[in-house]
């Protein structure tokens, strides 16, 4: 028996109390667990040209990527004084950068080595974060969110610590996915199996589509991302009264990035 020897000075016995060890071997193994599970996902590069053409800067140290190590830094210190975990990332219209801004901070996390990072791309009807990063392949997050792919089956790992789930083409049914009951179970899933310290999801635009608002009570906090000379007062004003209804507004990020990639647009929703 796995366990811890107390001593009875007064009766002269030795009672053994197994709890203590067995929850000291439950925790190697779940850690051992939760490794093995990031080993087993698929692992890929990233390409240098397109982070260079897509003003992605957070895998590096200094220079531009020290904007983003700013926000990673106040992001993470607070998460854990209030024990987050899942962070949200939107902006009010199309066009702020929030993807940017996303890949950015997740990929200055990565370079975190004891901090664990998952993003998802949950702007479900304008992926971008594949092409974004030159990921190639058949990811489908959308179809991890449904039920019907476990998220292993369509998570990208980059380095040994930050696990990429995204999606090749636009997904009609993003409204039904947000609002299905299967959500809140592939989340847990994640948690459970890989243990993230950090979850990241880049969301679609608040003002453009109902989506956001069907999957922020899933998540811990949400940052705002306005763009500089196109983001109005009133639609910052609108957006943080809206979430703060769901969820927690960690804060609003000013973007001054212009880039968004061609055939990046929200022209068809209604």
């Amino acid at each position: 028996m796995v366990g811890t020897v107390q001593a009875d000075r007064h009766q002269n016995t030795v009672h053994v109390v197994p709890e203590a060890g067995q929850k000291i071997a439950r925790s190697v193994q779940d850690l051992n667990t939760v490794a093995d599970a990031w080993h087993s996902l698929a692992t890929t590069d990233l390409d240098s040209v397109t982070l260079e053409k897509d003003r992605i800067v957070g895998h590096l140290s200094g220079g531009e990527a020290h904007h983003f190590d700013m926000m990673r830094t106040r992001v993470l210190q607070q998460m854990r004084q209030n024990g987050w975990r899942r962070l949200a990332i939107t902006s009010p219209t199309a066009g702020c950068g929030k993807s940017t801004v996303a890949v950015n901070l997740a990929l200055s996390l990565r370079r975190q080595a004891e901090v664990r990072t998952v993003l998802l791309d949950c702007d479900l009807r304008r992926p971008s974060l594949a092409r974004m990063l030159g990921i190639d392949g058949g990811m489908n997050l959308g179809a991890c969110l449904r039920g019907d792919q476990e998220f292993a089956a369509t998570a990208r790992r980059i380095g040994p610590n930050l696990a990429l789930a995204a999606n090749r083409e636009p997904a009609l049914d993003a409204g039904e996915v947000f609002g299905g009951r299967y959500l809140p179970l592939a989340l847990a899933a994640v948690d459970e199996t890989f243990a993230p310290d950090v979850m990241i999801f880049d969301t679609p635009p608040m003002l453009l589509t109902h989506d956001l608002m069907s999957f922020a009570g899933h998540v811990d906090c949400v940052l705002l991302v306005a763009g500089a000379e196109m983001t109005t007062v009133k639609e910052i004003d609108l957006c943080e009264r809206e979430l703060a209804t769901q969820t927690n507004v960690m804060g609003v990020v000013l973007n001054k990035c212009q880039h968004i990639g061609d055939g990046y647009g929200y022209d068809a929703y209604e």
